[in-house]
Protein backbone atom coordinates (compact mmCIF):
# COMPACT_ATOMS: atom_id res chain seq x y z
CA UNK A 1 0.00 0.00 0.00
CA UNK A 2 1.53 3.21 -1.06
CA UNK A 3 0.89 6.72 -1.47
CA UNK A 4 2.59 9.47 -3.77
CA UNK A 5 1.76 13.08 -3.76
CA UNK A 6 2.34 15.42 -6.73
CA UNK A 7 1.41 18.74 -8.13
CA UNK A 8 1.89 20.31 -11.54
CA UNK A 9 0.69 23.42 -13.70
CA UNK A 10 0.42 23.78 -17.10
CA UNK A 11 -0.23 27.12 -19.25
CA UNK A 12 -1.56 28.02 -22.39
CA UNK A 13 -2.37 30.61 -24.67
CA UNK A 14 -5.49 30.54 -26.62
CA UNK A 15 -6.59 33.57 -29.25
CA UNK A 16 -9.80 33.69 -27.59
CA UNK A 17 -11.61 35.75 -24.63
CA UNK A 18 -11.72 34.68 -21.38
CA UNK A 19 -15.18 34.25 -21.66
CA UNK A 20 -15.05 31.91 -24.59
CA UNK A 21 -12.68 29.58 -23.21
CA UNK A 22 -14.32 29.57 -19.74
CA UNK A 23 -17.55 28.69 -21.96
CA UNK A 24 -15.71 25.93 -23.01
CA UNK A 25 -15.42 24.20 -19.77
CA UNK A 26 -19.10 25.66 -19.06
CA UNK A 27 -20.94 24.17 -21.77
CA UNK A 28 -21.42 20.14 -21.65
CA UNK A 29 -21.46 19.79 -25.36
CA UNK A 30 -18.06 21.82 -25.51
CA UNK A 31 -16.58 20.07 -22.73
CA UNK A 32 -17.66 16.79 -23.76
CA UNK A 33 -16.15 17.24 -27.40
CA UNK A 34 -12.52 18.45 -25.60
CA UNK A 35 -12.36 16.75 -22.56
CA UNK A 36 -13.80 13.11 -23.39
CA UNK A 37 -13.56 12.64 -27.48
CA UNK A 38 -15.52 10.21 -28.94
CA UNK A 39 -15.69 7.01 -26.86
CA UNK A 40 -16.45 8.01 -23.40
CA UNK A 41 -20.39 8.89 -21.87
CA UNK A 42 -20.04 12.59 -20.22
CA UNK A 43 -22.22 13.93 -17.54
CA UNK A 44 -22.33 17.68 -16.45
CA UNK A 45 -23.46 20.15 -14.06
CA UNK A 46 -21.59 22.87 -13.85
CA UNK A 47 -22.37 24.60 -11.33
CA UNK A 48 -21.17 25.52 -7.20
CA UNK A 49 -21.68 22.00 -5.88
CA UNK A 50 -22.48 20.76 -9.71
CA UNK A 51 -21.07 17.04 -10.26
CA UNK A 52 -19.09 16.02 -13.74
CA UNK A 53 -18.09 12.21 -14.71
CA UNK A 54 -16.55 10.81 -17.31
CA UNK A 55 -16.75 6.85 -18.17
CA UNK A 56 -14.96 5.05 -20.58
CA UNK A 57 -12.65 1.81 -20.60
CA UNK A 58 -9.05 1.17 -23.18
CA UNK A 59 -9.54 -1.59 -25.06
CA UNK A 60 -9.78 -4.67 -22.59
CA UNK A 61 -9.39 -2.58 -19.74
CA UNK A 62 -11.44 -1.44 -16.56
CA UNK A 63 -13.78 0.95 -16.56
CA UNK A 64 -12.22 4.20 -15.37
CA UNK A 65 -14.52 7.24 -13.90
CA UNK A 66 -13.41 10.26 -13.56
CA UNK A 67 -15.48 12.06 -11.17
CA UNK A 68 -15.03 15.59 -10.37
CA UNK A 69 -16.91 17.96 -7.87
CA UNK A 70 -16.89 22.20 -8.01
CA UNK A 71 -16.07 23.71 -5.11
CA UNK A 72 -15.29 27.46 -6.89
CA UNK A 73 -16.71 29.49 -9.54
CA UNK A 74 -15.83 32.52 -10.79
CA UNK A 75 -17.62 33.37 -13.95
CA UNK A 76 -14.90 33.92 -17.24
CA UNK A 77 -11.83 34.13 -14.15
CA UNK A 78 -11.40 30.46 -12.12
CA UNK A 79 -12.56 26.91 -11.46
CA UNK A 80 -11.90 24.84 -8.68
CA UNK A 81 -12.92 21.43 -8.20
CA UNK A 82 -12.03 18.08 -6.77
CA UNK A 83 -11.48 15.00 -8.63
CA UNK A 84 -11.94 11.16 -8.39
CA UNK A 85 -10.02 8.44 -10.48
CA UNK A 86 -11.59 5.37 -10.17
CA UNK A 87 -10.50 1.92 -12.03
CA UNK A 88 -13.66 -0.02 -11.41
CA UNK A 89 -14.30 0.18 -7.57
CA UNK A 90 -10.79 1.06 -6.99
CA UNK A 91 -10.31 4.62 -6.32
CA UNK A 92 -6.55 5.18 -8.20
CA UNK A 93 -5.87 9.11 -7.28
CA UNK A 94 -7.87 11.75 -5.72
CA UNK A 95 -6.65 15.19 -6.65
CA UNK A 96 -7.70 18.92 -6.13
CA UNK A 97 -7.49 21.38 -9.81
CA UNK A 98 -7.44 24.90 -10.27
CA UNK A 99 -8.08 26.52 -13.43
CA UNK A 100 -7.41 30.18 -13.93
CA UNK A 101 -8.45 32.75 -16.88
CA UNK A 102 -6.57 35.12 -17.60
CA UNK A 103 -6.96 38.15 -20.22
CA UNK A 104 -3.98 38.54 -22.66
CA UNK A 105 -3.89 40.90 -24.95
CA UNK A 106 -6.90 39.57 -27.63
CA UNK A 107 -6.79 36.21 -25.99
CA UNK A 108 -6.42 34.28 -22.68
CA UNK A 109 -3.78 32.66 -20.34
CA UNK A 110 -4.86 29.13 -18.69
CA UNK A 111 -3.13 28.17 -16.17
CA UNK A 112 -4.04 24.72 -14.29
CA UNK A 113 -2.55 24.08 -11.21
CA UNK A 114 -3.13 20.01 -10.06
CA UNK A 115 -1.76 18.28 -6.51
CA UNK A 116 -2.37 14.41 -6.65
CA UNK A 117 -2.79 12.01 -4.41
CA UNK A 118 -1.81 8.60 -6.15
CA UNK A 119 -3.07 5.57 -4.69
CA UNK A 120 -1.23 2.24 -4.74
CA UNK A 121 0.64 2.51 -7.81
CA UNK A 122 -2.32 2.66 -10.40
CA UNK A 123 -1.43 5.77 -11.85
CA UNK A 124 1.78 7.47 -12.47
CA UNK A 125 1.73 11.32 -11.41
CA UNK A 126 3.51 11.94 -14.76
CA UNK A 127 0.45 9.95 -17.23
CA UNK A 128 -1.80 12.78 -15.12
CA UNK A 129 0.57 15.31 -16.27
CA UNK A 130 0.59 14.23 -20.18
CA UNK A 131 -3.21 13.13 -20.10
CA UNK A 132 -4.45 17.16 -18.84
CA UNK A 133 -1.42 18.32 -21.06
CA UNK A 134 -3.10 16.56 -23.93
CA UNK A 135 -6.64 17.82 -23.02
CA UNK A 136 -5.32 21.52 -23.01
CA UNK A 137 -4.49 21.13 -26.37
CA UNK A 138 -8.10 19.37 -27.72
CA UNK A 139 -9.98 22.57 -25.65
CA UNK A 140 -7.32 24.77 -28.38
CA UNK A 141 -8.60 22.94 -31.01
CA UNK A 142 -11.99 23.32 -29.86
CA UNK A 143 -11.72 26.75 -29.48
CA UNK A 144 -10.12 26.93 -33.17
CA UNK A 145 -12.98 25.09 -34.32
CA UNK A 146 -15.99 27.32 -31.99
CA UNK A 147 -14.83 30.89 -33.10
CA UNK A 148 -17.15 33.22 -35.09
Amino acid sequence: MTVKHATFSLERSYPSTPARVFAAWADPAAKARWFVGTTGDHELDFRVGGREVNRGRHEGGPLLTFESRYQDIVADNRIVYTSTLSADDTVTTVSITTVEFAADGDGTRLILAQQGTFLDGHEDPSWREQGTGDQLDALGRELEKSEP
